[in-house]
């Protein structure tokens, strides 16, 4: 995995959007004081591929992820694996709750020759390529199929944060052997493994399948076969037979159909002549129809002569007035007098409250004198007062003055001393002026209400002068109303006249509705008795409709009870012709069934014969009319049906036996198939066993990765260490020191640095030919604390960095503040950080 570009925005103490562009630096430093955000810049690589981070802990600590107060942050990585390029991209949101969660992760692999600059112009995600993971839970194995390392050998051999570099080297043989698993992708073994397991079962249920099918095929042999085959001809001799012995019974049939027919036509027609009976009410009801009629008639005569009464009285109503308009006139006269009486009791109200109001006005010009002069007195009083705060003032200079010498207040030669004052007038005029102050606001509160009740008197007055205008108008205008008017006396005279026949006219018009309602209900029943009669007539012509084939006589529609008659008598006289013709049909109908019965026994012999069995007889052909000892009829078609039928059923029966015993040599070849596969793939999975082929590719593995690691260190120390295992553990030999053989926890922090970065490049270098997977250490970036180094180390650290970095075929990264080992490094990432967010900018070439 080479990385070429890292977007972030709100991620960590990345707070505004900030770009890192990797694409030409393969030898880089990420520089900057502690805390800056150094290690922030490889947390962002790690999180954007696998959703978490070592220094978080687990993926749950995503939460730090945000910046302080931020509510989103996204990182984006560009990278390069294995001669592909793809974009990760994840979102972490902090919702109303509080709570961070992941809001979208994604892979996505670019198109070749992708340039990765055109990110800068706002490009959508669907212009990135095509979509390998959409979700957090895809990205894990679409990453894994990438990157080609899970979580954990990502953050020991590729990025290694910081107190991890040396994982692998000091690391159990266990953990050593399942990295090397995943980086060679031996897992596929395991697989192969599996599937061949599964497929040896697989195969063995097969076979069981297979037995259990021969164990139903037992009777499919070449005797059976014959057997059916001399059946089939059998089968085919009783078809022709039935042909030969089938028109006979044919013809037997139809004379019992013919004869049957003709016994049911009789019945059915005695039955319908026994339906023909007169009904009980056929006499009463023409006598309750004409009853109904004439009191219909009465009744509406009643109901014309109560119109006419009612006519009579509302032409009366109508020449004696608007009954409305005598009201109205009679409320006019009413309301005239009442607003005269208003009118007469408001002229004296008026007067007095005119008389109040000038009473008011003479009050409110006194106590406005009085006010005045009080507000004298107070003012008169207040200048006295301040004229003995004057006198005690300058009293209160005098032992000050010299005569002769000047005035300390005008500056002027004092000629003579003045008297010394009697005494202090302040508090005289104090009082004064207080008392003063009393009478000038109890005069102004006087003059207030004075005011107030000359307001209330004003608006009395004016009310009282508007309601008499008021009254004034409306009395004019109901003069004007009244003028032509006779009277109250006389317009109560006429409404009494009016109001009595208003009674009238309701009376006639109870007496109209009452005889209406008469006249209804007689209407009714007179329609009620009309419709019973015409039911009564619709049934006699239903059932005389029902024996109409059988021609009965002609009917009178005047009179219901001698049609009934006659139509009675006419049905018992053919009925008892019916009935003996029916009695010699029946013996008939007897003779045609038995020799009918005597052909299909024939037949049924057939069928016997050849150990066919024979149809069962209808028992819905002739159930009912067969008569006793009679045999049910068979249909002729379902003899020849039944002949045909036995015929198809012997050559099906032979045809399923041959296909049975072609089967049965076809389930052993299968047998012995699937046995031959289930032995090679038991073999297999023996061969693939953890214990054998896998343990021997893992020793050979170790073997090379030690060997390319030893060789990479020689070089990295000019020849001086050599690493070599022992049972899975990791020693150097220093041939500086006679060959020592030394263990790697014993080695010094130069020491173990170039034994971890000659293990990190043996991985990349002597193991990926071996390798199955997508797995690609192109690059190495090492977060470790070289300021605790001292200065040969760090200079033997730096020495080797440069040196792996000039071989060029890979990215090497270093996270420092150590200046001097920085100043050695091409590429500079300066991470600085403000009060608001870090920056990174790149310097160097």
């Amino acid at each position: 995995m080479r990385p070429l570009r890292l977007d972030m925005a709100g991620f960590t103490v990345f707070r505004e959007e900030t770009t890192v562009d990797f694409t030409d630096a393969d030898f880089f430093a990420l520089v900057g004081p502690t805390g800056s955000g150094k290690s922030s810049i490889l947390d962002a690589i790690c999180f954007a591929l696998y959703g978490q981070v070592p220094r978080w802990g687990s993926s749950r600590g995503i939460g730090s992820a945000l910046a302080p107060s931020a509510t989103e942050a996204r990182v984006r990585l560009v990278f390069e694996s294995a001669g592909s390029r793809y974009v990760a991209t994840r979102v972490v949101r902090r919702d109303s709750r509080g709570a961070v969660k992941t809001g979208g992760a994604g892979l996505q692999l670019m198109p070749p020759g992708f340039d990765v600059t055109r990110l800068d112009t706002g490009m959508s995600p669907d212009d990135l390529g095509e979509v390998l993971a959409g979700s957090p839970a895809e990205m894990e194995q679409a990453v894994l199929e990438a990157v080609g390392l899970p979580y954990e050998q990502f953050t020991t051999c590729v990025l290694l944060p910081q107190g991890r570099f040396a994982d692998f080297l000091h690391a159990k043989p266990a953990t050593r052997q399942q990295i090397l698993i995943n980086l060679l992708g031996l897992h596929v073994y395991e697989q192969v493994r599996d599937r061949a397991t599964a497929r040896a079962g697989a195969a063995e249920a097969a076979m069981a399948a297979v037995d259990h099918l021969l164990g139903g095929l037992t009777d499919a042999d070449a005797e059976a076969v014959a057997a059916a085959a001399a059946h089939v001809e059998a089968m085919r001799t009783l078809a022709g037979a039935v042909d030969d012995v089938l028109p006979e019974l044919e013809q037997a049939q139809r004379t019992v159909t013919t004869v049957a027919d003709r016994v049911a036509a009789l019945a059915a027609e005695i039955d319908l002549l026994a339906g023909v009976t007169p009904p009980a009410s056929a006499t009463v009801l023409a006598d309750e129809v004409a009853r109904a009629r004439t009191a219909a008639a009465d009744a509406d005569r009643a109901v014309l002569a109560a119109e006419e009464r009612e006519e009579k009285v509302r032409a009366e109503l109508a020449a004696a007035g608007d009954p409305a308009a005598l009201r109205l006139l009679l409320q006019a006269h009413v309301e005239r007098d009442r607003v005269a009486a208003e009118i007469a009791g408001l002229a004296p109200a008026l007067a007095a409250a005119q008389a109040e109001q000038a009473a008011g006005q003479a009050t409110l010009d006194a106590v406005r004198a009085r006010a005045e002069a009080a507000d004298a007195a107070l003012e008169q009083a207040r200048r006295a007062y301040q004229q003995a705060q004057t006198a005690d003032r300058a009293a209160a200079l005098r032992h000050e003055l010299v005569a002769g010498a000047d005035c300390p207040v005008c500056a002027q030669p004092v000629p003579v001393l003045p008297p010394e004052p009697a005494g202090s007038r302040v508090a005289e005029a104090k009082a004064a002026g207080q008392a003063a102050r009393a009478a000038a606001d109890q005069a102004r509160e006087a003059v207030t209400d004075a005011e107030q009740a000359l307001r209330e008197v004003d608006r009395a007055v004016d009310r009282a002068r508007v309601r008499a205008e008021q009254l004034a108008g409306r009395l004019a205008e109901l003069d004007r109303e009244v003028a032509d008017s006779p009277g109250s006396e006389a317009l109560h005279a006429e409404l009494t006249a009016v109001d009595r026949l208003q009674d009238r006219l309701d009376s006639a018009a109870v007496q109209v509705r009452q005889a209406r309602d008469v006249a209804r209900r007689a209407q009714q029943a007179a329609v009620a008795g009309e419709q019973r009669l015409q039911s009564a007539w619709r049934d006699f012509d239903t059932v005389r409709d029902a024996v109409a084939r059988l021609a009965p006589p002609a009917a009178e529609r005047g009179d219901l009870a001698d049609a009934w008659t006659q139509l009675a008598d006419w049905a018992d006289a053919l009925a008892a012709d019916r009935r003996a013709a029916q009695s010699r049909a029946d013996q008939e109908l007897t003779n045609a069934r038995e020799s009918a019965a005597t052909v299909a026994d024939r037949i049924d012999a057939l069928f016997l014969a050849a150990g066919a069995p024979a149809p069962v007889p209808d028992a819905r052909r002739g159930a009912d009319d067969r008569g006793p000892g009679a045999r049910a009829a068979v249909d002729p078609a379902v003899y020849r049906q039944a002949a045909a039928l036995a015929v198809q059923r012997a050559g099906s029966d032979h045809d399923r036996l041959v296909e049975r015993f072609a089967q049965v040599g076809e389930l052993r070849q299968r047998r012995a198939d699937q046995e031959r596969q289930a032995q090679l793939a038991r073999t297999l999975a023996g061969h693939l066993r953890a214990n054998n082929f896998e343990r021997w590719l893992l020793v050979e593995a170790l073997d090379l990765l030690v060997d390319g690691a030893s060789r990479i260190l020689q070089e990295l120390s000019n020849g001086q260490y050599e690493l070599v295992h022992d049972a899975g553990e990791f020693f150097v030999v220093d041939h500086h020191d006679a060959g020592l053989r030394r263990g790697v926890r014993t080695l010094s922090g130069g020491e173990t640095f170039q034994a971890s970065l000659a293990l990190a490049l043996a991985l990349s270098e002597q193991l990926a030919g071996m390798s199955t997977s997508a797995a690609s250490l192109e690059s190495i970036v090492l977060d470790e604390g070289f300021g605790s180094l001292d200065a040969a180390t760090l200079d033997t650290v730096a020495a080797t960095l440069e040196g792996l970095a000039a071989r060029g075929d890979r990215v090497v990264g270093i996270v420092t503040h150590v200046p001097a080992l920085a100043a050695r490094v091409p590429v500079r990432f300066e991470v600085r950080k403000d009060a608001r967010t870090a920056r990174v900018h790149r310097s160097g070439l």
